[in-house]
């Protein structure tokens, strides 16, 4: 079964959010197994059960039990993804929710059906948690419903909630969810679930203008097709390699060892969708070195650095391998192209 992820921004807002209340970095990377480094693009993927030690870590080292519940209601989920901006560039509230649960595996994803809410009419607009298993984790519950509540009051929507329901049992810290939510809270219930106040679901956001919504969203479609694909082997393979590609060390070994694999393992794996690492390593080395090439902005030597290669001459060997053509005449012939 394929590794759930979240979005590094995701982890990197909660390790913010940890220091602030005097949790030590150090200490939550170290029992998060999470390098800060790899929180500082947004839209990498970093490991589900990190994200939930980091969280553990978070509770115990910030001495607040309900952290979670205040991750949910301080953080802006505009600041840690695009899904965020999408619901700021939204028309209406329940356009921003069908953008949100559209797109809500690039926050976080999940087992369980494709989209993780589903919308019930039998006693009013409740939204429903399909998630598989959520005790195992009910941080994500709690975080979840708090940002989906306090959120929209930055745009005006006094009180989303009219009820909410839990499965987990009741906490310590019951008046907390009293404080945020500001709605009747049932514990241990059968489902996780909000019912919506509907009257709000008309009310105007667009804090962006109607262009932003479809270059958001084109981008939100890239990276979602990149995180299908990336459910594949091959493409977790190239998704680690290329941060490291050009440091000349991007060994099989490494690899295995950054996806919690054995190299035999990885070996087999590969091996079941008709690859090995070397062909992934080459074929992820040709495609970037012709990308490289063909933007025209860096060297024939620079590439070949880029690409992991410590010697231009074994750069030059195996691009002409790859296309039958010197780097130097492909690169001079594009330029007459575009002349």
């Amino acid at each position: 079964m394929p590794e759930l992820t979240v979005a590094a921004g995701l982890a990197r807002g909660l390790m913010e959010l940890a220091v602030s209340k005097g949790a030590s970095q150090a200490d939550l990377a170290q029992r998060s197994g999470i390098d800060p480094e790899d929180l500082r693009d947004q839209d990498r993927r970093i490991p589900f059960p990190k994200y939930v030690a980091l969280m553990r870590a978070g509770k115990e080292l910030c001495h607040d039990p309900a952290l979670a519940l205040h991750y949910g209601e301080t953080n802006d989920l505009s600041q840690i993804s695009i899904v965020g901006l999408l619901g700021f560039a939204s028309e209406t509230m329940v356009d921003a929710l069908v953008q949100i649960n559209r797109y809500g595996r690039l926050v976080v994803e999940f087992d369980g059906p494709r989209n993780r809410f589903q919308v019930e009419h039998k006693s009013g607009f409740w939204l429903v948690d399909t998630r598989s298993n959520p005790n195992a984790f009910p941080e994500l519950t709690e975080s979840t419903f708090a940002r989906m509540i306090c959120g929209p009051r930055k745009f005006g929507v006094t009180q989303l909630a009219k009820e909410i329901h839990v499965t987990h049992e009741e906490p310590a810290y019951r008046a907390e969810y009293d404080r945020i939510f500001q709605a009747p809270v049932v514990f241990g219930s059968h489902r996780n679930a909000v019912r919506i106040d509907e009257a709000w679901m008309t009310h105007r956001i667009a804090l962006q203008p109607r262009y932003v919504f479809g270059i958001l969203s084109d981008h939100a479609d890239t990276l979602l097709k990149s995180l299908e694909s990336s459910k594949s082997t091959r493409g977790r393979v190239e998704s680690l390699l290329m941060p490291i590609l050009h440091t000349g060390n991007a060994s099989m070994d490494m690899i295995a060892g950054k996806m919690g694999l054995s190299r035999p393992t990885l070996f087999r794996r590969l091996k079941a969708e008709g690859a090995t690492f070397e062909k992934v390593l080459d074929e992820l080395r040709r495609k970037l070195a012709l990308d490289y090439l063909s933007a025209q902005k860096v060297s024939v030597n620079e590439t070949a650095y880029l690409v992991g290669f410590s010697e231009p001459a074994a750069f030059s060997r195996a691009f002409k391998r790859w296309t039958g053509s010197s780097p130097s005449a492909m690169r001079d012939c594009r330029m007459e192209n575009r002349q």
